[in-house]
């Protein structure tokens, strides 16, 4: 059978891993319980982080949860928003993306062109969908809290 995950979760592990690329955070999920584990290599998290089981890295055992670059939900994501939402822009899109501070940049071109909101839930959506599709392919089943037991 397969283990029973929280979709709140592993999308606050998948923003873990995601937001700690500097600090090179990791999250697993176990196959056997579903429990998902956060750490980073530095552990200046301290309480936030958990301590990973000794044999993590047996793919067997546990599943790394991917980060957005992983799943394709960086820049091929706003290009994809861009397409749908704001073609005109294009080359000045891909003109921001072309250096540091990129998304700051992009999100106050969307904020002017009252994009912005629209943006947020457009990756909220891609998000959930891929992290769904992603824990399907990993055999995880999904609890979306339906129940208030803890």
């Amino acid at each position: 059978m397969a283990p029973v995950v929280s979709f709140a979760e592993l999308l606050e592990a998948y923003e873990w891993v995601s937001a700690g690329i500097e600090m090179e955070a990791e999250a697993y999920v176990s196959r056997a319980t579903g429990q998902i584990f956060l750490s980073t290599a530095s552990g200046e998290f301290g309480a936030g982080e958990d301590a990973l089981p000794e044999n993590v890295g047996d793919e067997s055992l546990y599943i790394p949860v991917p980060s957005k670059r992983d799943l394709d939900l960086g820049k091929p994501l706003v290009f994809r928003f861009v397409r749908e939402r704001l073609p005109e822009a294009h080359a000045r899109v891909e003109s921001i993306f072309a250096r540091r501070g990129a998304y700051g940049q992009f999100k106050s071109l969307l904020e002017g062109a009252g994009l912005l909101q629209s943006w947020y839930e457009f990756e909220a959506r891609a998000v959930e969908a891929t992290l769904r599709e992603w824990a399907e392919e990993q055999e995880l089943t999904l609890d979306d809290g339906g129940n208030d037991e803890g």
